[in-house]
């Protein structure tokens, strides 16, 4: 579009063919500007919205805002946002939930992704119940700048007393969560990564001395809705240094006016084996259609 614009008022040398009488981009009618910005993507309206006072105006038309929004976005607005000032417009309300929003005390958080309008959830290693997390011989809480949720910190199983290999036989995470999804399909990831990360003179390094009895079996991972959709992965964790994604399965909402209820699970339980070495940052939900996104990236397992 920005092409076609240029070759109206650009001649072959390279100067404004038009004078200022001529009509321009400014003189379009604002309605028929936000008929066709409507098109575009919310990223893309807010930059054409720097053009002129038309699309500017344009781009703040509540008819073009509310087609980007979830269709139950009143009931995410009162569900997530504390504070909602009355006669707020649509591109505000938009603005609003694509920041990352916390709830459950901060174990969880939800956004808009903003190019799609698509809902995300992240829920924290602290929102999970995690066989044996409160005994300090097997999990750790390691603060990091590498969580999902940067104010969070990591479960790590296998790093709490140096040179010594903490162990567990037993490992079974559990999470449960209910919230009002939008309408569409969704995939659900364990973020994990085999090693502890840190930083030694500005450089990225992982510890993997503690790795051992991941390879052995895999790793199970299983998902319930509340109306009865179930699905169910497996993955030999055998990757250390980097977080992946290990995907779950995934889910289907055709009512975004009630919650769905989800219940998840990661195990690894094997008498004949101990296991350590792993961190455990958090489960997110996204759109299915980012499962692409996330394997063009080398980011996902399973």
């Amino acid at each position: 579009m920005g092409a076609y614009f240029s070759a109206l008022f650009i001649n072959q040398g390279g100067f404004s063919s038009v004078s200022s009488s001529s009509p321009s981009l400014g003189d379009l009618p604002e309605s028929c500007v936000a008929s066709i910005i409507g098109y575009l993507d919310p990223p893309d309206i807010c930059k054409l919205g720097k053009l002129n006072r038309a699309f500017r105006g344009a781009s703040w038309a509540d008819f073009v805002w509310e087609s980007k929004l979830p269709s139950n976005y009143h009931v995410l607005v009162d569900k997530i946002l504390t504070f909602v000032p009355q006669n707020l417009g649509k591109r505000e309300i938009y603005s609003l939930l694509c920041t990352t929003n916390t709830l459950d005390g901060g174990t969880k958080k939800v956004w808009l992704d903003k190019s799609s309008g698509g809902l995300c959830m992240s829920i924290s290693s602290k929102g999970l119940h995690i066989t044996g997390v409160d005994d300090r011989r097997y999990w750790n809480h390691i603060p990091t700048d590498e969580s999902r949720l940067a104010d969070q910190n990591q479960e790590c199983l296998g790093h709490i007393v140096p040179n010594r290999s903490t162990q567990t036989w037993w490992f079974e995470v559990d999470g449960e969560v209910e919230f009002p999804f939008p309408a569409g399909s969704y995939s659900v990831f364990f973020r994990l990564q085999l090693g502890r990360s840190s930083k030694r003179f500005g450089r990225r390094i992982c510890n993997s001395e503690h790795i051992h009895g991941w390879d052995k079996k895999p790793v199970r991972f299983q998902l319930w809705t509340s109306d009865g959709q179930h699905a169910r992965s497996q993955c030999t964790l055998n990757e250390p240094g980097k977080w992946f994604h290990y995907h779950i399965g995934d889910f289907n909402v055709e009512n975004s006016n009630s919650s769905t209820k989800i219940k998840l699970s990661m195990t690894q339980i094997d008498c004949t084996h101990t296991k350590g070495g792993l961190c455990l940052d958090s489960v997110v939900i996204y759109p299915s259609k980012y499962r692409e996104k996330l394997k063009q990236k080398g980011f996902l397992r399973c």
